[in-house]
């Protein structure tokens, strides 16, 4: 097996995305298209502020791009080299050609590219789902993370917070279709407030320019034939383990810590206040991982 594949996982031809309104790239940004079996993957990078700085990789959450983190990047610019993804059939990424948009699939296209442009070990940044996304890259392949920081990431706990409950409804056989039909008159608009209703404990700290940004990239997603398929499969897609499994691989106890920030170094130290204690990640040895 390469030690670009996730156990278990088998590659295919790269997919080709329609042609839709262009993306948007903010002043000091460059995006970039990577083709690697099977996907192609599209990368916004920040360089830092100069030369030998340690490299960083940001990975978005459901429905989102790496459009993202284009507030944040520039904040980080003075202490690492950043580059934000586009996960498959996200942002401007086409979708994967075997349909895999399980966390396992995301991971892997992770894996891929970092392997690809042998940029590892990285800061590894995730929020929401790709917060699950990063814990499971950081359990199966510890050399390509330098640091682990989860910004509300989607990982189970206790008691299941209220604004969870619409996105877990995705994953149940018929809801996202249904959804689909009654929503279909919604306009771009509408989704986005919808949103940040979800995302932001205060919505009306988002600047009207952030917002606009958010409306016109809702606007070019609902383009996509495939933005449904993504948005849906990607929270409850089938997969041999679940992000908990994942997270004890990591040598994370998690407590109660779905979409709450949290930060461990691969050496094992933790800067944790959300009930994450972190140990030294290992290599998950479970088939199917």
């Amino acid at each position: 097996m390469s030690s670009t594949e996730l156990p278990g996982v088998q590659a295919a031809a790269a997919a080709v995305a329609p042609t839709v309104s262009a993306v948007r790239v903010a002043d000091g940004e460059r995006l970039r298209s990577v083709s690697l079996p099977g996907i192609g993957l599209n990368v916004r990078c920040r360089p830092g502020d100069r030369t030998g700085l340690p490299p960083a990789l940001y990975v978005h959450g459901l429905g989102g791009s790496s459009q993202n983190w284009s507030a944040l990047m520039p904040l980080l610019s003075d202490l690492v080299d950043g580059e934000a993804l586009d996960l498959p059939g996200f942002g401007d990424s086409p979708p994967p050609d075997d349909g895999n948009y399980s966390v396992t699939g995301h991971a892997r296209a992770v894996i891929r590219l970092l392997d690809a442009e042998e940029r590892g070990p990285v800061h590894l940044f995730g929020n929401s789902l790709g917060g699950a996304v990063a814990t499971r890259v950081a359990a199966v392949r510890p050399d390509l993370v330098r640091t682990l920081t989860l910004i509300s990431p989607a990982l189970p706990e206790w008691r299941v917070q209220r604004p969870a409950v619409p996105t877990g409804l995705l994953a149940v056989p018929g809801v996202a279709s249904l959804f689909a039909r009654l929503t279909k008159d919604w306009t771009a608009e509408q989704r986005t407030r919808g949103v940040m209703a979800l995302c932001y404990g205060d919505p009306a700290r988002v600047s009207e320019e952030a917002f606009r940004h958010a409306v016109a990239e809702m606007e070019r997603r609902l383009e996509l034939p495939y933005f449904w398929d993504a948005m849906t499969r990607s929270p409850g897609a089938s997969s041999t383990r679940t992000p908990w499994a994942a997270s004890t691989d990591c040598g994370a106890r998690p407590s109660g810590c779905s979409h709450r920030p949290s930060s461990c170094t691969a050496d094992g130290t933790s800067s944790s206040r959300t009930g994450w204690h972190a140990r030294r990640p290992r290599p998950s040895a479970t088939p199917g991982c």
